[in-house]
């Protein structure tokens, strides 16, 4: 293993696609664009192109092979193919077992024996195809910024990843699961008749100043966490308070409960993972104790 690996396989467990033929398989990472223009109101899709010229320098020599770079206004793809005897490709699915996308994928228990500079590049891997940061994800007070990752219906990776997250001492700040006491707390979209609202995306969110030191390798990304960590940190120092003491705090190490939620009745649905299915959550604290994310994982 070495750090462009570790960064490669982040992406692919992130948001990769994997086409196995007889003879060859073809990879392709998604990275999703969200909106048009950067929060400093330039294209998007110019600054990702740029970074895709980085990636390749860093990349294609590990590969053995040229990356192919597509493109349209709301996401772009990077793709390669090789054949299935390489052994590049023999390894990156003996890393993803029988996966074929971020909706089934796990993190090998192998990337946690990773090296410290490994595991965090795996972690910029991810977060590249993964990670969000803007303006408007503040926690109450607007120049408390995080930074949030997008992942779909695969519980068992959002645990993953937060425990990735743990192993080089970056807490969670709060994971948005995709259950319906979270997303339809008071039941307002259930007694509306949206019974299925709460369906959505799982968002892992971690503080700007605790994610700074990890960053992203795509440009727009990296000027907008540079921007507002330092936002958030300056506006702490105003109050007399230590930005570390402030954000670098897991949650099983404060005493904070949520408050009580009525019984919804999506809490059965098939849709849950058999863990939890048919439990009742007050807090998404309770949740990421129950699934793996907690201080003895």
């Amino acid at each position: 293993m070495n750090n462009e690996m570790a960064y490669l396989l982040g992406m692919i467990t992130g948001n990769g696609a994997v086409q196995r033929g007889p003879s060859e398989t073809t990879i392709v990472i998604e990275i999703p664009h969200k909106k048009l223009e950067t929060e400093f109101n330039r294209d998007v899709a110019l600054y990702v192109k740029a970074s895709i010229t980085d990636m390749r320098q860093i990349l294609e020599p590990v590969l053995g092979t040229s990356l192919v770079f597509n493109q349209n206004p709301n996401v772009s793809f990077l793709s390669f193919r090789k054949r299935n005897e390489d052994y590049l490709m023999r390894e990156i699915i003996r890393y993803i077992g029988g996966a074929t996308s971020a909706d089934n994928v796990r993190i090998s228990p192998e990337v946690f024996s990773f090296t410290l500079d490994e595991r965090k590049q795996f972690i910029r891997g991810f977060a590249d195809v993964t990670g969000y940061i803007r303006r408007s994800n503040y926690f109450f007070d607007k120049e408390a910024h995080r930074v949030y990752f997008e992942i779909p219906h695969n519980w068992g990776l959002v645990v993953d990843f937060c425990n990735m997250l743990k192993s080089v001492d970056i807490p969670v700040q709060n994971i948005d699961w995709a259950h319906p006491n979270m997303r339809d707390g008071k039941l307002v979209k259930y007694n509306q008749g949206n019974h299925d609202f709460w369906k959505k995306e799982h968002q892992v969110k971690v503080w700007a100043t605790e994610y700074e030191p990890i960053g992203f390798a795509v440009i727009h990304k990296q000027e907008a966490l540079s921007a507002f960590a330092n936002e958030h940190r300056v506006w702490l120092q105003k109050q007399g308070k230590s930005p570390e003491e402030v954000t670098h705090r897991y949650y099983w190490d404060s005493n904070g409960k949520g408050k009580a939620k009525p019984r919804h009745p999506g809490e059965t649905d098939v849709f849950l993972p058999i863990e939890i299915r048919g439990m009742h959550f007050d807090s998404w604290k309770d949740i990421a104790e129950k699934l793996g994310y907690n201080k003895e994982s």
